[in-house]
């Protein structure tokens, strides 16, 4: 779940002309009448799973121990997991809502926390993000169309820390526009990766991805980020994915998500009325990829891989 930006007090289509699709649009009433899961007493919460308020994020980026990195690592691979699984269920006639549930479920039985549960007051256990929607999307009794495609974003909170990730899924057969938009998110993605390590500049993220998508016509949302993670959902360093010149550099220990989001047309963000969902404003769509990962003495461990 993406941070920052006008959007940053949050955390975290249809298409353009080149499908039959129509841009995904509001649905306040449906989206707010959407009870939220219930989580069994005995699984340990997050701070805010009561009151709907996260703490403030430390200054200090973390450094993490050996054995908190493995405590990380466990919370990674069950995102990870749930993420897959989350995957295996699109298709078309789906809802959202269904992914929701069959994740959620999935996420208590392994006695962890599906961390975006009533964080800052988000109703349900994952952000579903169809064709324009750029982020935060909630899960909904709307069915899937064959041609669409969707961002799962699915982070879980076990043994006190947050693992997060997101991926792309194709609804049947999704045109050529769309999959080439996927490939370079996810391109942009991997490269970014792989420029991380210790003594890096972070500003290297966002040199990597725009330096990738922008001389092929395609935009990087400035308005969300990705973000420090572990004890907290959200965390210190904020980590742009656009051409930047934020100060710091990377240190054995560090933890946090990269995840860009690359659109069509102009990455400018629109919010619906239920106060979280994004959608770009132009109609145009949009897509993410994220892992978590923690910089190691020689490179980069990808947790969520």
């Amino acid at each position: 779940m993406s941070a920052s930006g006008p959007f940053r007090h949050l955390a975290r289509s249809f298409t353009t002309s080149a499908t039959a699709h129509q841009p995904r649009h509001s649905l306040r009433s449906l989206a707010s009448s959407l009870s939220s899961k219930h989580v069994p007493e005995q699984i340990p919460r997050p701070q805010y799973a009561a009151t709907g308020t996260p703490p403030a994020w430390p200054y200090k980026i973390p450094i993490l121990s050996a054995v908190e990195i493995e405590r990380l690592r466990h919370a990674s691979v069950i995102a990870r997991d749930a993420l897959r699984l989350g995957g295996s269920l699109v298709k078309p006639g789906v809802t959202t809502e269904e992914i929701d549930r069959r994740v959620h479920e999935y996420i208590i039985s392994q006695g962890a926390y599906p961390s975006c549960l009533n964080y800052m007051g988000f109703p349900k256990a994952i952000c579903t993000s169809v064709n324009n929607v750029i982020a935060h999307g909630i899960p909904d009794t709307r069915p899937l169309q064959d041609g669409d495609f969707i961002n799962l974003d699915v982070t879980v909170y076990k043994d006190g820390f947050h693992g997060d990730n997101s991926a792309m899924f194709s609804v049947g057969t999704v045109d050529k526009q769309g999959r080439d938009l996927m490939d370079i998110t996810k391109e942009s993605l991997d490269l970014a990766i792989q420029a991380c390590g210790p003594g890096v500049r972070f500003a290297s993220i966002g040199e990597t991805i725009s330096s990738l998508v922008e001389p092929l016509g395609y935009t990087v949302s400035q308005e969300l980020t990705g973000h420090g993670v572990g004890r907290e959902f959200h965390q210190n360093p904020l980590i742009y994915h656009h051409w930047n010149e934020e100060p710091g550099t990377m240190e054995p220990g560090m933890a946090f998500t990269i995840e860009p989001i690359v659109c069509q047309g102009v990455a400018t963000g629109v919010m619906w009325p239920d106060g979280w969902t994004i959608a770009t404003q132009d109609g145009g769509r949009s897509a993410q990829y994220e892992h978590t990962l923690v910089v190691t003495s020689h490179g980069v461990d990808v947790l969520t891989s």
